[in-house]
């Protein structure tokens, strides 16, 4: 849509809400509350003794959750009732039409009820508003709610829970909106949905050319640290099925065998009897955790243990020039502990390894563990999993790595890191790309639902 095309509404008044400031005059404002005239207008799903696991049979009627407002996607969700069960939770029943709303964890999402549904009912993380014949269109409150920040500022306010975020019906009838008359919501719905249409298409775009960047970036490290640098070296059978060949000149060894001549070279942090949150009250000595290894920032984090406590876990101590490896969650991640770093500790989330430098340089090694596919690919075949959520020290240490000479090394860190750079600086582009449609996105939803660009004249675009 070309700027020019985007005008102000000619009449203005103010709205009365601080925050919303002035609003077209032909618009009004109210809390959802007063559109909801009867009493099913509003519904939450039934508790969860109402509907248990044990409820559950192969088919009959169906129960609709989270997944299904998170996915637009009704189709999907294998749980059913029973006639007799569905028949208690009745009141529970959607219908096309309704408006369902996300209400624990990932909130204050929703999706207006599609025609061609499966009957059934929805379970006890959603809320349904069933809107009567009135001047507020379900797909119109819907965008209000899943799009607009002023909807989401309130929503956002008032649904802040102790341990995670969620919402009730009081917080959504209260919540106050800026309403156009029937005619105009229709357009804005038409103008928005092509509008947004178009910026996601080149949104998606971008994030498709961020994952092959991604993706070449990888390829090249693996080739790099793999196969080497000089494409007509002589090459020989690695015997190790998912390596293939490698250079004939290069040795292959499991990493045990290249580890500095130190007891407990590799070492994880310890369990989690040994470090518990109450031992870390103290400012004395810091523990590292994966937080600094993720953000490459060691100087980062507020978990500090006695002395006392130093000395019985003295075995964990981190060194300058070890190399942290996060073995959780977000595994495989690396980080060489910079000279002159604090005192401290591994979390147990962390793994240290102190490589014999005159065999194979740290630098090299993280190359080989978070760069490429080589050492994790290792790990599945392991494992025997596609996909795994932790690193275990005796696993890692008979993991196949395929080692140049220290001056090759070299050579290749010098080369992979040069390219990459440029890699990394044009996926930091295309991101900051993205960032900015989805930033022009959200700015002109804001301004198309508070009235502050009139777009009725822009309707008939859509035809041509």
């Amino acid at each position: 849509m070309e700027k020019s095309k985007l005008r102000s509404y000619p009449d203005m008044k103010a709205s009365g809400i601080e925050w919303l400031g002035q609003i077209p005059v032909h618009w009004s404002v109210y809390s959802i509350r007063r559109r909801l005239s009867r009493a099913d207008s509003i519904k939450i799903g039934p508790f969860g003794s109402q509907l248990k696991l044990e409820y559950m049979v192969p088919e009959g009627f169906k129960v609709y959750g989270q997944e299904n407002v998170l996915a637009a996607d009704f189709q999907r969700g294998v749980r059913y009732l029973d006639e007799l069960r569905f028949a208690e939770l009745r009141a529970c029943e959607i219908v096309p039409g309704d408006l369902v709303i996300t209400m624990m964890g990932t909130s204050g999402r929703c999706a207006v009820v599609p025609e061609g549904i499966e009957r059934g009912i929805m379970d006890s993380h959603l809320l349904r508003i069933r809107l009567p014949d009135c001047d507020l269109d379900p797909g119109y409150l819907c965008l209000l709610i899943d799009e607009s920040d002023y909807v989401k500022a309130q929503i956002g306010a008032a649904g802040k829970g102790a341990i995670m975020h969620g919402l009730n019906s009081s917080i959504v009838k209260d919540v106050v909106l800026a309403v156009p008359p029937l005619a105009d919501q229709v357009n804005i719905l038409a103008f928005l949905d092509r509008e947004t249409a178009r910026i996601d298409a080149l949104v998606a775009k971008k994030e498709r050319l961020i994952e092959l960047l991604q993706e070449k970036r990888t390829a090249l490290i693996t080739h790099g640290v793999t196969k080497g640098l000089d494409p007509d070296a002589p090459m020989k059978d690695s015997g190790v099925e998912w390596l293939g060949q490698i250079p004939a000149h290069w040795n292959l060894k499991r990493l045990k065998y290249a580890l500095a001549s130190r007891k407990s070279a590799l070492k994880t942090g310890p369990f989690g009897s040994q470090l518990q949150s109450s031992d870390m009250a103290d400012t004395a000595i810091k523990v590292y955790n994966q937080r600094n290894v993720l953000d490459r920032n060691i100087s980062t984090g507020e978990n500090y243990i006695s002395s006392s406590k130093f000395d019985e876990l003295r075995a964990f101590e981190v060194f300058d020039d070890d190399l942290l490896v996060t073995t959780r969650g977000t595994i495989g991640r690396c980080m060489i502990v910079p000279p002159g770093s604090e005192k401290g500790i591994l979390h147990p989330c962390l793994m240290r390894i102190q490589c014999d430098q005159s065999a194979i340089l740290n630098r090299y090694l993280e190359l080989l563990i978070q760069d490429s596919n080589q050492v994790i690919s290792e790990l599945q075949f392991m494992s025997n999993a596609t996909t795994i959520d932790v690193i275990y020290s005796d696993s890692l240490r008979e993991v196949h790595l395929a080692i140049p000479p220290i001056a090759e090394q070299q050579a290749i860190i010098g080369f992979l890191d040069r390219e990459t750079a440029k890699i990394d600086t044009l996926i930091a582009k295309v991101g900051e790309a993205s960032g900015r449609l989805k930033e022009y996105r959200t700015a002109l939803i804001s301004a198309v639902v508070t009235g502050k660009i009139d777009v009725r004249e822009c309707i008939p675009d859509a035809k041509s």
